[in-house]
């Protein structure tokens, strides 16, 4: 039966649609109001080749490491979701406590995605001056790690500061679902960010491209398999992670795992959704629709997702004269020394976006 919903699916996908998606201005945020301050255009003078600056470097990256793609979009859910897409989640910790990346949520934010963020800036900032923002180069890198991947290109708004402070641990934990959460919590979360259930189920749709570390998923093998999974899912699970606190790793979308497609939604009608707060979409009625309507049209998830992701990158931004211009991603600028980053190497996953 999971072979057959697969490939019709696969089959629907390649004879509807086309190769190649572009979302415009238009058609990306004209359901949407901009926030005072962002615009479309904001670096057209100041900054005119951020954007193909930022873009050639990311394709370089990824020609090297694909994997970085997932990496750099999920430093931005993790930035975005909490206090607001303002870079705080870039700031090292300081003599006033541990910044978010101390937080058990971000403990397995890649740390390569933040020297490539700090690589675009110095690239931008020697072309343009310090005019561009970490928060505005890591929503952009965001973007293009979904294009280069292989998903929709489309336009977003410029124009966020970069925040003075780092949100707290406790502020990290309540912002952040873990990947055991299930829809309704998931819903009632990002209710309070005026996310819909479409936009909940598109942006976990992020969970096409990237990996996981067993521990973030484990509590479904064992003691007890949950009775949901798949049972040749859930034996190749236990051949990757033959205990509960296994250090492996597996991909999150098993039938295209560095491709940006809707083949995450094909995985959950199979019963093959990797965390609880992935399954549970299908399972639970509210969203159990919108998983079918984007497994069996790319298109239609890949304009929700698009939604979803402008108004994401919108939350409780600073603007104006709000923040600074960070000379250093990780570092305000009236810091006068740099604390030694409190990011190691991933130690497994725990918020599920």
């Amino acid at each position: 039966m999971a072979f057959s919903i697969s490939m019709l699916l696969l089959l629907f996908n390649c004879l509807l649609l086309p190769s190649y998606y572009h979302f415009a201005k238009a058609q990306g945020g004209s359901d949407q109001p901009i926030v005072d301050g962002l615009s479309w255009n904001y670096y057209d003078s100041s900054c005119p080749t951020l954007e193909s600056i930022v873009r050639e470097q990311l394709q370089n990256v990824f020609e090297n490491d694909i994997g970085q793609a997932a990496g750099l979009l999920r430093l931005h859910f993790h930035d975005c979701f909490v206090q607001g897409c303002d870079g705080s989640v870039l700031l090292d910790g300081s003599a006033s406590g541990p910044g978010e990346q101390a937080a058990p949520p971000n403990l397995s934010l890649r740390a390569e995605a933040f020297r490539i963020i700090e690589d675009l800036r110095r690239r931008v900032h020697n072309n343009c001056g310090r005019v561009v923002s970490c928060s505005d180069i890591l929503a952009l890198a965001a973007r293009d790690a979904v294009f280069l991947s292989g998903g929709p290109d489309y336009d977003i708004p410029f124009g966020r500061r970069d925040g003075l402070n780092f949100a707290t641990i406790n502020a990290t934990l309540a912002n952040l679902p873990p990947p055991s959460s299930n829809t309704a919590a998931l819903l009632t979360s990002l209710a309070t960010k005026n996310f819909t259930a479409t936009d909940v189920v598109a942006l976990s749709g992020g969970h096409t491209i990237g990996i996981s570390h067993c521990n973030s998923f484990t509590d479904r093998l064992y003691p007890n398999q949950d009775p949901i999974m798949d049972q040749t899912f859930a034996n190749n699970l236990k051949n990757i992670c033959p205990t509960a606190n296994s250090t492996n790793t597996t991909v999150l979308d098993i039938r295209s795992p560095n491709t940006f497609d809707n083949r995450y939604y094909v995985n959950l009608m199979n019963r093959q959704g990797l965390f609880t707060s992935d399954q549970d979409l299908y399972t639970d009625s509210r969203t159990r629709g919108i998983v079918t309507s984007f497994a069996i049209n790319q298109t239609l998830f890949y304009e929700e997702f698009v939604s979803a992701m402008i108004k994401m990158s919108q939350l409780s931004v600073l603007t104006g004269t709000q923040g600074e211009i960070r000379a250093n991603c990780s570092a305000r600028n009236s810091d006068n020394a740099l604390i030694s980053s409190v990011v190691g190497g991933e130690k497994g996953a725990w918020s599920g976006f």
